[in-house]
C-alpha cells in the first residue's frame, strides 16, 4: 500500500528539484519553473530557442533529477516512424538482428523523450509522436507498450526552413506549453557559462547532479491530488472564461493592434483542451507558490506559454507572429479586469 500524498512535503521536494536543475543550467530560472510546472501537470512541452542555448542540457538535468530514463532523437528528412521503435542491423555472425529503438529501450522507466528539430521530420513521424503523447502507448511487435511516466519535449528549427514540415494544429495543441530558452542576459550567468570550466563538460556536469530528487513513479498520483485539492473559485472561473472569449474574439473585446485588421486576425485555436491545460498548469503554479487556491497571478504567470502556440493567425500576419501574439495577449489582460 502506497503512503499518502503530503502536498507540503512534496512542495519542498519540488523546490529541491528546481534548485538541483539550476546547478546545471544558469540564468534560466523562469524556464526551470515552467518545466517544473509541466512535470507536475503531466504536460508535454515545446521548446523554443537558438542553437547552443542549453535546451538539451536542461532536459538532461530534468531527467537526472527525476531519476527516470532519458532518450533523444534527431528530426531528419529521412527519419521513419519505425526508427523511433526499433532498429535493424547485422550482428557479428552476419545475421539480421532487431533491437529496441529509443522509445522502447527503457520501457515504463522512460520519463523524458526529447525530439530535437521536430519540424525536420515528416508528417508520418508526427503521427506516431501524436499517439505517443496522447495515449502514452504504442503498438509494436504485436504488443501494446505503455509509458505511464513519459513526458515528451520537442524543439523546432526556426532558422533553417529548408526541408521542414510545420507541426499540424493537432500536434501543437497536444503540448501543454511552448517555453522559450534564451541566452542569459545576466552578466554573472554569462561569465559563468564562458569561464566556469564545469559548464564545459556536460556529461560530467549532469553526473554531478543528485539523481532522483523526486520519484518519477509517484508523480502521476501526486498530480491527481494537486488537481483535486487546489481550488478554482467561481469568480476566477468567470475571469478565465472572459479571457477565453477575448482571445478568440479580440475585436469584440475592444483590442486594437497597430497595422492589424483585428476582425481578420484569428484563424483558430484557443481550444477547450488548451484552456483546460491552462487550468491544470495554474493549479500547479499555485501549489508551488504555497497556495491552496488559484489567483489571477497564477493565470497571468503561465498564460502566454500555455496559449501562444495554439493560437492560429491569418496567414498574412504569420511573419509578424511573435510581436502580434505578444500584443494580443497584453491587450487581453488590459481589457479583461482581474477579480
Amino acid at each position: 500500500m502506497s503512503e499518502p500524498i503530503n502536498l507540503q512535503a512534496w512542495r519542498r521536494d519540488a523546490h529541491d528539484f528546481e534548485r538541483e536543475i539550476a546547478r546545471a543550467v544558469v540564468g534560466q530560472e523562469r524556464a526551470i519553473r515552467l518545466l517544473t510546472v509541466a512535470v507536475f501537470a503531466r504536460g508535454h512541452v515545446l521548446l523554443e530557442g537558438d542553437v547552443g542555448v542549453g535546451k538539451t542540457t536542461l532536459l538532461r538535468a530534468v531527467a537526472r533529477a527525476l531519476g527516470g530514463a532519458y532518450e533523444r532523437i534527431e528530426g531528419t528528412i529521412d527519419l521513419m516512424p519505425s526508427d523511433m521503435i526499433y532498429h535493424t542491423f547485422l550482428n557479428e555472425d552476419g545475421k539480421p538482428r532487431v533491437d529496441p529503438g529509443p522509445v522502447l529501450r527503457h520501457g515504463s522507466d522512460l520519463s523524458i523523450f526529447f525530439f530535437n528539430e521536430i519540424n525536420r521530420a515528416r508528417p508520418q513521424v508526427h503521427s506516431l509522436l501524436l499517439r505517443l503523447m496522447a495515449e502514452r502507448s504504442i503498438t509494436a511487435f504485436n504488443q501494446e507498450h505503455y509509458f505511464p511516466n513519459l513526458l515528451v519535449f520537442a524543439d523546432r528549427n526556426r532558422i533553417e526552413r529548408e526541408e521542414t514540415f510545420e507541426l499540424p494544429a493537432a500536434a501543437r495543441d497536444r503540448f501543454l506549453m511552448e517555453v522559450g530558452i534564451a541566452t542569459p542576459t545576466d552578466s554573472a550567468a554569462r561569465r559563468d557559462l564562458l569561464f566556469e570550466t564545469k559548464f564545459h563538460d556536460v556529461d560530467a556536469l549532469i553526473s554531478s547532479l543528485k539523481e532522483g530528487v523526486i520519484d518519477y513513479r509517484r508523480i502521476n498520483a501526486l498530480a491527481k491530488v494537486i488537481q483535486s485539492t487546489i481550488v478554482v473559485s467561481p469568480v476566477l472561473e468567470t475571469y478565465v472564461l472572459d479571457l477565453w472569449t477575448a482571445i478568440r474574439e479580440p475585436a469584440k473585446a475592444g483590442i486594437d493592434i497597430p497595422n492589424v485588421d483585428i476582425t481578420r486576425l484569428i484563424a483558430g485555436g484557443a481550444s477547450p483542451r488548451g484552456m483546460s491545460y491552462l487550468i491544470r498548469a495554474a493549479r500547479v503554479q499555485a501549489w508551488l507558490s504555497g497556495r491552496d487556491m488559484v489567483v489571477p497571478e497564477d493565470i497571468r504567470e503561465i498564460f502566454s506559454e500555455c496559449m501562444a502556440h495554439r493560437i492560429f493567425l491569418a496567414p498574412v500576419y504569420e511573419l509578424r507572429r511573435d510581436d502580434i501574439i505578444r500584443s494580443l495577449i497584453g491587450g487581453v489582460f488590459a481589457k479583461v479586469p482581474a477579480p
